[in-house]
């Protein structure tokens, strides 16, 4: 055994242990290490935001217009949105400012402009990257061609049987989820066979998720003994 001398291996340990403490029951151990982690996150979200973020993108732009202005003037330069130094940062500003007013009793409901504006923004954004990155793949995916079964043309006989059983898949799945009409004959069995595709999807996520957090411990595991103890190389 070779225990380390690093403070912070040592700080690691005590958190790591504390964190570990819940296998046993809810103690102040781990509700130490658990607020600690969750101050400590806000913390460094609240500093990144500030140094990286509003500083650089707001603060200066703003700040040099405001400099320019004072020793040339108001130009139309100083509203041009792609200037390095400009008014029109302030806007994002002011309305990211509208959050605050959640705690200004009278005027809760501006809170709404800035959620808004935010869920407008990201939905508009994101929806068309998920179709694209997701939805027209998928659909892409259960066409079966000739190409499916065709050595030359990247397929073949097991990647042409795959093809077809992702197709049944989703259309099994899409059936069990068609729910303005009673499941009776044969929408009856395609939905029996969505129900299968669909617990075999559930159950290889789940796989998956536990397959991570297992790695997560692993290396919980080799820190210890590696990094604190020093018994494993």
């Amino acid at each position: 055994m070779n225990l380390s001398t690093d403070i912070w291996v040592w700080v690691g340990v005590v958190l790591t242990l504390c964190v570990y403490s819940f296998l046993y029951k809810d103690n102040p151990f781990y509700r130490f290490g658990e607020h600690l982690f969750v101050g400590v996150a806000n913390a460094f979200t609240l500093s990144f935001m500030y140094h990286r973020i509003i500083v650089p993108i707001m603060w200066r732009p703003f700040a040099g217009a405001v400099r320019i202005a004072g020793e040339e003037g108001i130009t139309p330069e100083l509203f041009n949105p792609m200037a390095e130094a400009n008014f029109l940062v302030i806007i994002p500003g002011l309305i990211g400012c509208m959050y605050f007013t959640r705690f200004i009793p009278g005027i809760t409901w501006m809170v709404r402009i800035p959620i808004g504006m935010f869920m407008g923004y990201y939905t508009g954004r994101v929806v068309p990257a998920y179709f694209e990155g997701s939805i027209f793949p998928q659909m892409k995916g259960t066409i079966v061609t000739q190409a499916s079964f065709d050595p030359a043309m990247g397929g073949g006989l097991m990647a042409g049987i795959f093809a077809v059983i992702i197709l049944i898949g989703v259309i099994g799945t899409l059936t069990y989820f068609y729910f303005s009409k009673e499941h009776k004959g044969l929408i009856k069995v395609g939905a029996n066979t969505g129900i299968v595709f669909v617990m075999v999807g559930f159950g290889a996520s789940f796989g998956f998720t536990v397959m991570a957090r297992v790695s997560l411990a692993i290396g919980r595991f080799v820190f210890l003994l590696r990094d604190w103890l020093g018994v494993i190389s």
